[in-house]
């Protein structure tokens, strides 16, 4: 049998994680934040775990748990909801909050070809586009991808989803 030499074995990937923000030209970077039923505030991130940073995972950490970020189906509602979804199938919603601390929805506005475009939506219904920021200040958009032509992609824990949530270059 032979051993692998010492070259040939997989280093641990370190992940990197980008933070997501809400942006408009000429105005300040909003946080985005998975806000649950208490009102809490937790972290939602881009997880980069190798040197590709075309395609990244998006997921909300609540609890020390990742879960899931998706676009729900939309239920007589204009735009697509963003959710994180836990274990149990509750749905945590997903905000951009201005510095002045106003709560703005974060929704799927619009799809072209296969991807879903994420604003943020001001009182005044302008829109911030939805990005990602590395630690070194690169930035991918935050998109829903869809894979099927199916209204629903998938079913995770029970919520009917409409699309994957990526950051993309």
């Amino acid at each position: 049998m032979l051993k692998p030499a010492a070259e040939d074995k997989e280093e641990p990937v370190k992940e990197i994680f980008w933070e997501i923000k809400a942006y408009k030209i000429f105005e300040t970077l909003l946080d985005v934040k998975a806000i649950d039923k208490d009102g809490n505030r937790h972290d939602i991130r881009a997880i980069q775990n190798s040197d590709d940073v075309n395609i990244l995972d998006v997921k909300a950490f609540i609890h020390g748990e990742r879960l899931p970020v998706k676009l729900i189906i939309k239920n007589n509602e204009r735009y697509y909801p963003l959710k994180a979804i836990d274990s149990e199938g509750n749905l945590i919603d997903i905000k951009a909050i201005t510095t002045d601390g106003k709560i703005l929805p974060v929704k799927g506005v619009s799809k072209t070809g296969n991807v879903v475009h994420l604003r943020a939506i001001a009182e005044d219904q302008s829109f911030y586009d939805i990005i990602a920021m590395s630690p070194d200040t690169k930035f991918n958009h935050v998109k829903g991808i869809k894979m099927t032509d199916s209204p629903v992609e998938a079913i995770i824990n029970g919520v009917s989803i409409f699309a994957h949530v990526k950051s993309i270059k």
